[in-house]
């Protein structure tokens, strides 16, 4: 057992501070409806919506574990899943305040504003979703802070201490994720006030996530494996099977649960959301065929990601027409980004740059091309119906995203860096993370080969 030195000690003194602290805050009584305010419909499938987006997050982690390598899958897991617990706490404490406190100059929430949930349980509903109480809005909110992290995962994945990770997790909510929910999603927020639409975080979680997953590999640099150009076989595919397919599902409250209410506009973020998976997992399978691959089962899992992920900004402004032509372009597009990054140097482990960043770039981008206030009369009509101001918001809201996430991420993985360092050492790398950072170990049960042996990694091993 190794020595526990005192930085060891920290992350403990930090969350016994803030459970002390919770002790002794006054207990806020919760909600009343005297005035029957609340739709009791919307509560409930804004409560079914905000589990379904929970679920997300251990679906990214089969997703993420499937891909790496055996030695990894524990280690990738973890460094996903334990963002709900993580984030869960900082949102309760801080976070919520920071994202959807009173404004400050358009930029970021004052921390005060509902500090440890001070007011929420009984609080006055949020602007835009009037019908149910400011609790369930803060929950379903938090759900989406835990996943943005979590995405990071796939680009640092193999090499990143986890340690390391969790520090970045805290540091990227605080001065990443709730900067650009303040900008994007308050009402006094700098891009909500420019007119960029964003209905379920294509700026917010995706481009936000895939920029800093870029900062994170290039801060990270290369791994052995990657470096001497091996070819690592995915350590479980059916896990990835099941990862998509737990997103998939989840996604269904990430975009139809972002009306905020049981209605028409839900229905039509439900439909479309399901069209452009759809869409893109085909196309991202045919594309590879046509430039001389086998269909896949992991092609069509990543394709179908994308397609969610492109959706995601439009799902409240678009039709199901438009939803197919967004889902097959952002396949495209990302497919050929990742064979691009392929040839490059960059050691973005499971592609989250391509995917979410460019799939989350190219949803905004769409966005702007195809909104419709025939589906959404809160929002305005695209270019694609003759209005170029809105694409030209679009277009500067994500530019901004683009710079503020990359630089602030490639700054936080620098000093986290300096304070503690964020690679492995090549022995701990070369053993697996696993074992080194977890003592922890992923064993498969083998598979019975006519009865007389088993499969395993390396070959058949006589019984």
């Amino acid at each position: 057992m190794k020595k526990t030195a005192f930085q060891d000690y920290l992350p403990f003194i930090f969350l016994a501070v803030i459970a002390i602290i919770g002790m002794f805050f006054p207990t806020a009584a919760n909600f009343v409806d005297d005035a029957g305010k609340y739709n009791f419909g919307d509560v409930a499938w804004i409560l079914v919506a905000t589990s379904l987006v929970f679920l997300m997050t251990p679906g990214l982690s089969f997703f993420y574990g499937g891909m790496v390598n055996r030695k990894n899958v524990i280690n990738t897991m973890m460094q996903s899943f334990i963002a709900t617990g993580l984030i869960s706490v900082l949102w309760v404490v801080v976070g919520f305040s920071l994202a959807f406190g009173d404004s400050v100059n358009g930029l970021i929430g004052n921390p005060a504003t509902f500090f440890f949930f001070k007011g929420v349980p009984s609080g006055e509903p949020w602007a835009a979703a009037p019908t149910i109480p400011l609790l369930l809005f803060a929950l379903f909110q938090m759900k989406f802070a835990i996943i943005t992290p979590a995405l990071v995962v796939g680009a640092t994945a193999e090499r990143i201490r986890y340690t390391s990770y969790i520090l970045f997790m805290v540091l990227f909510s605080l001065f990443v994720y709730a900067p650009i929910a303040h900008w994007t999603w308050h009402p006094e927020g700098i891009l909500f006030k420019m007119g960029v639409l964003d209905f379920a975080g294509g700026t917010v979680v995706h481009i936000s996530a895939g920029c800093a997953a870029l900062a994170g590999a290039l801060v990270l640099k290369r791994r052995k494996d990657h470096i001497e150009k091996k070819e690592l076989q995915p350590a479980n595919i059916p896990f990835v099977l099941i990862g998509t397919g737990l997103l998939w599902f989840g996604w269904f409250g990430f975009n139809a649960g972002s009306a905020v209410a049981a209605n028409q506009l839900a229905v039509s973020a439900f439909a479309v959301t399901n069209t452009a998976a759809a869409t893109a997992g085909m196309a991202w399978v045919f594309f590879d065929v046509i430039r001389g691959r086998k269909p896949s089962a992991l092609g069509f899992c990543i394709g179908a990601v994308v397609g969610l992920v492109a959706i995601t900004p439009a799902a409240g402004f678009v039709a199901v027409p438009q939803s197919v032509f967004i889902g097959f372009a952002a396949a495209i597009v990302s497919n050929l980004m990742v064979y691009w990054k392929s040839k490059t140097s960059i050691d973005d482990t499971l592609d989250v740059f391509p995917c979410h960043g460019v799939g989350g770039m190219s949803g905004m981008l769409l966005t702007g091309v195809f909104a419709s206030t025939a589906i959404n009369s809160a929002g305005v009509d695209g270019l694609f119906y003759g209005n170029f101001e809105l694409f030209k918001n679009q277009l500067l809201g994500m530019l901004l995203v683009v710079a503020y996430s990359f630089t602030v991420s490639y700054a936080l993985f620098k000093l986290i860096n300096f304070i503690h360092p964020l690679r492995v050492s090549d022995e701990e790398e070369v053993l697996g993370l696993d074992a080194s950072q977890h003592n922890e170990h992923y064993h498969p049960a083998p598979l019975s080969v006519n009865g007389k042996g088993t499969l395993r990694e390396e070959g058949i091993v006589q019984q």
